[in-house]
């Protein structure tokens, strides 16, 4: 029963690994680009501020690839399930996932799209399986399948996983409220967990809306420690496929080395290519490294001034050491947990032939 269960597994993380493949290419040219023009601005009451007409171009070109890769991933990871009919309900269910859920202002995020995306493979899937009469088949794949599977994965994800994930963030935001005299400490344990649980996603957002909140109070204390969590994860990431190559694929030490540069940059979806292939080793070491790297900052008192985060933003940071120990401890602790936790790709793969025969 439990070789079953495992060989299930591993298939579940071949579908995902297919989507992040697909998605890694616009990782790179949004965050890339994203970072690039980032790069020419100057820190601001709003973030980072870009004053010439090219870069804001490229920012543009940069938020482009950044929105599609949500959706690339999910309707990937239905490709690999059911072939080319499960792309478009798979990207259908990752755009909506990386939407505001009806009034709220929460979305699902990548977390959500992993999800959708599954969802929508095993329900194309079990479509194609369907016996229809001869006259309906050749219109099945191009007609029937991607309508039928689109509205159910598109009803099922607004009708009944929309508003339970509102209400989370809704309950989320709350009880940061409620903490919010208990500590810095505290806080920047929750919020740094938070900030690399999803990685731009609704919980990721909780935590920087709760800290702009306290901002416009003139409390900067509580974004410090959250631009040091903002930036570890794929610095974290980056340096590990650095560190252990033998560890990560081609297509991984690739996107470790983008990382790294939207790491520099402040983007914390640098790390998801990693996280959607292996989320049970990559989460938990992304989140500690996040943690840690929040508590420095907030024992140092370290405070942004800036709605951002990462190396970018330190002309406007209170007690600079701090911020940079903050960044570096973290990095090295995400890089140096995640490589332990991650076995040799030969290795790995030597297991599945095993567990095959």
């Amino acid at each position: 029963m439990s070789e079953v269960l495992m060989e299930e597994f591993k298939k579940v993380k071949n579908h995902l690994m297919t989507g992040v493949s697909y998605m890694i290419p616009s990782v790179v040219v949004g965050g890339i680009c994203i970072a690039g023009a980032l790069a020419t601005g100057t820190p601001g009451a709003k973030g980072m501020e870009i004053h010439s007409a090219l870069a804001n171009h490229i920012l543009n070109i940069g938020v482009a690839g950044f929105t599609l890769m949500i959706p690339i991933l999910a309707g990937y990871i239905a490709y690999s399930l059911a072939g080319k009919p499960g792309v478009v309900p798979g990207m259908i269910g990752g755009y909506l996932a990386n939407q505001p859920i009806a009034d709220s202002p929460y979305k699902a995020g990548f977390l959500g799209a992993l999800v959708m995306g599954l969802f929508a493979g095993y329900i194309v899937k079990w479509i194609k399986g369907w016996k229809v009469p001869s006259y309906l088949r050749p219109v099945m794949p191009i007609f029937v399948i991607p309508i039928l599977s689109s509205l159910v994965v598109g009803l099922t994800y607004i009708y009944l996983l929309g508003q339970p994930i509102a209400s989370v963030m809704g309950g989320i935001t709350d009880g940061l409220k409620s903490i919010s005299q208990q500590g810095a400490v505290v806080i920047a344990i929750i919020t740094g967990l938070m900030i690399a649980f999803d990685m731009g996603g609704p919980v990721n957002k909780t935590a920087c809306m709760f800290a702009f909140g306290l901002m416009a109070e003139g409390v900067y204390t509580v974004m410090g420690p959250i631009g040091i969590a903002i930036c570890t994860p794929p610095l974290g990431m980056g340096l590990a496929t650095l560190l252990a190559r033998r560890k990560y694929s081609e297509e991984e030490i690739e996107a470790g080395k983008a990382a790294l540069a939207m790491g520099m940059i402040g983007i914390t979806e640098g790390a998801i290519p990693f996280a959607a292939a292996d989320p049970l080793r990559v989460l938990p070491s992304i989140m500690t490294g996040s943690a840690v790297g929040a508590v420095i900052g907030a024992l140092g008192r370290v405070g942004d001034h800036a709605p951002h985060g990462g190396p970018i933003v330190l002309p406007v940071v209170d007690n600079p050491v701090s911020y940079i120990l903050g960044i570096v401890v973290g990095t090295v602790v995400t890089a140096l947990l995640v490589n332990l936790l991650k076995v040799d790709i030969v290795k790995e793969s030597e297991k599945r032939v095993k567990i095959a025969q």
